[in-house]
Formats: structure tokens, sequence, C-alpha cells
């Protein structure tokens, strides 16, 4: 019965929970409450210091605001210095109402104000500019009073401008004919200007052609056929020349029929003829001789070359040069006769005709190497 009734009063309790739950219960809401104290102390911290900011920025405020006040004050007091300078340089009664009601247009609408009054400026310009156009019309008009003249006088002037406008209308009717006549001038003038050119052109060409080759005795065309004529020569020449000896080039002197050496070996230095020794005299005569040959190969064949003399003067070298050169033309199948008393020479020639004097002018031929 004890059991029962203590049994009885514990669900009255605790609603017949059990101990181990309600204490479980019960921890949990101590430790709720003290996360809610923890979290109320934050909060109460955070508004401190959000009070304590406010009340600096409030502070700082009321010093901002004295300032602008300051500021405002010395604002106002310019502006008025300003108003009262403006209305007395222009003569005006501006106040604060009226300046705040003026600066409350945009600046669009006060560029569009200039722009009108920039219009009315030049609309003012341009009709004083016609004014005074017309005043000073008016003027000479007034000047002139023609109103003033008498009925005579008009009509005398009248009678003048009749007789001028027929004889400017006479003149006008013979100016049409000589203008006429003058179109009529032109073209048989432009005619024989088209004729005159076209002459004009066959006589340059004829003209040209004189300057060129014409002269009364023909000499001007015959020098040009011979300068003409040795250039070729010269190419023939040379080509020769360059196998006797490399050093000269034969040219002949512009405008001229006289010929000048060119020195290859003197830095191409222009020579005349008349410098070179005998020997280089032999060795240029032999190929302009050779040139001679090749120039008339094209009509005839020159098959014989006779050399009379002139190999006395050769010095040993050029001598060798020329006997070379000879022998190069035997071998090409030209007959090569050479009549001269070198000693050095019958060493190289196969075949001799020897010539020996005798007495009582008498002479003995002989042929040698047959």
């Amino acid at each position: 019965q004890q059991y029962h009734a203590l049994l009885q009063e514990r669900k009255l309790i605790f609603d017949g929970a059990d101990a181990a739950q309600v204490e479980t219960g019960l921890r949990e809401s101590v430790e709720k409450a003290l996360q809610n104290l923890e979290l109320q102390k934050t909060t109460d911290n955070n508004i401190k210091t959000a009070i304590a900011k406010t009340g600096a920025l409030l502070e700082q405020l009321q010093k901002d605001r004295a300032q602008l006040q300051q500021q405002a004050a010395k604002a106002a007091e310019n502006t008025e210095l300003w108003l009262i300078a403006f209305n007395k340089k222009w003569t005006l009664s501006f106040n604060l109402d009226k300046l705040a009601e003026l600066l409350a247009y945009t600046p669009e609408w006060i560029e569009e104000e200039r722009k009108a009054l920039r219009a009315m400026d030049d609309a003012i310009t341009q009709a004083r500019s016609v004014s005074d156009e017309r005043s000073n019309r008016l003027q000479q008009h007034e000047q002139q009073r023609l109103s003033e003249r008498g009925f005579e006088e008009l009509e005398a002037l009248k009678t003048d401008s009749a007789a001028l406008l027929q004889q400017a209308s006479q003149q006008k009717t013979e100016t049409a004919l000589l203008l006429q006549q003058d179109e009529k001038n032109k073209q048989q003038i432009g005619d024989l200007l088209n004729a005159i050119n076209a002459q004009g052109i066959i006589t340059d060409n004829w003209a040209k052609l004189n300057d060129i080759i014409g002269s009364s005795d023909g000499k001007k065309f015959r020098q040009m056929a011979q300068e003409y004529t040795l250039d070729v020569l010269l190419g023939y020449a040379n080509m020769h020349l360059q196998s006797l000896s490399q050093r000269y080039l034969l040219q002949r002197i512009p405008n001229t029929l006289g010929l000048q050496v060119l020195d290859q070996d003197m830095g191409n230095e222009v020579r005349t003829v008349f410098s070179l020794s005998g020997g280089e005299s032999f060795l240029v005569s032999l190929a302009l001789a050779l040139g001679l040959a090749s120039l008339s190969s094209s009509r005839m064949k020159v098959e014989s070359l006779f050399i009379d003399e002139g190999f006395g003067s050769l010095d040993p070298a050029t001598l060798n040069i020329a006997m070379d050169a000879l022998e190069r033309l035997h071998n090409q199948g030209r007959k090569v006769g050479v009549i001269s008393h070198v000693q050095e020479m019958t060493e190289r020639i196969p075949v001799q005709i020897k010539v020996s004097k005798e007495n009582s002018g008498r002479s003995r031929v002989e042929v040698l190497g047959v």
C-alpha cells in the first residue's frame, strides 16, 4: 500500500517520467539558458559599442554642422557683398530671391538662351548692314536728284538715249557680221594651221636628217660611214690584238677618224699611237692588217699575207710574240710571206726563199726547206 501510495505521488510530481530523463532535460535547459545568457551579453556589448560609435558620430556631426553653419554664414555674407557690388556696377536691384530664381535655370536652358541671343545679335548686325547699305544708296540717289530735272531736259535725254540705242543696235549688227566673218576666217586659218603643222612635221624630219648626215659635199655622211666602217675594223683588229698582246685595245677618237690606244696594264690609260714603241707599233699594225683581212673576208677570201721588213726593230720577246701570231695564221690555212734580214727568224721559218748577192750586180735565189 505504501508503495502504491508513493508511486501515485511520484506520478503527480513528474507525470510519471523517468528521473534520468528529467535530469537530462534539466541539464539541457540549463545549458540553453547559459547560451542565451552569453548571447544576451554579446548583444549587450554590441549595443554598447554601437552607442559609443553613434555618440562619436553625433559629436562629429555636430562639429560638421557648426562648421557648415559658419561656412553658410560666410557664403551668405559673400553673397550679400557680391550682390551689393553687382547692383552698384550695373545699376540693378537684385536680391537673394531673384538670384535663387535665376540659379534655378538649367545649363541647357542657359545655352539655348545664349544661342537665341547670338542669333539676335547676328540678325541685328545683318539688319544694321542692310540699313547702312540702303542709307548709302538713298544718299547717292538724293545726290543725283533726278526727279528735279525739267520736262524739256528729260525729253532731250530721251531723244539722246533713243539715238544712242539705235546707234548701239547698228553697232551690234555690224559686230555680229564681223564675228561671223571672223569665225569663217578662223576656220580657214585652222585648215591652214593643220596643213602647216603637217608640213612642219615633214620639214622637222628632213631637218633632223640634214643635221645628222647633211652637207653640200657629202662629207658628213662620208665621215659617218667611214667612222662606222672604222669601228667594225677596230672590232676585228682588237680580236687579233688580244691574241698578240692583251695589254692594248684600239679605239677610235670620238668624232674623228684618228686612233688611240687603251693601255689596260696602266689602269685603262688612253695613249696616242705616237707614244707606242717600235715593237708595239708593229703589233698594232699587224692587228690592223689582220682585221682588214677579216673585214674583207665577207666579199673575198684573203689567203696570203706578205710582211715587208719591220722585224729589225723588235726586241726578242716582241719578235717571239709576232712569230707566234704568224704561225697561228699559217696553221689556219693562210699563206704568210715575210721579207726580213733578221737572223733569228730563219730558225723558225721552215720554207725560205733566200736571195744572195753576187758579183757584177747579180743575185742568186735559193728555195730552202722544200
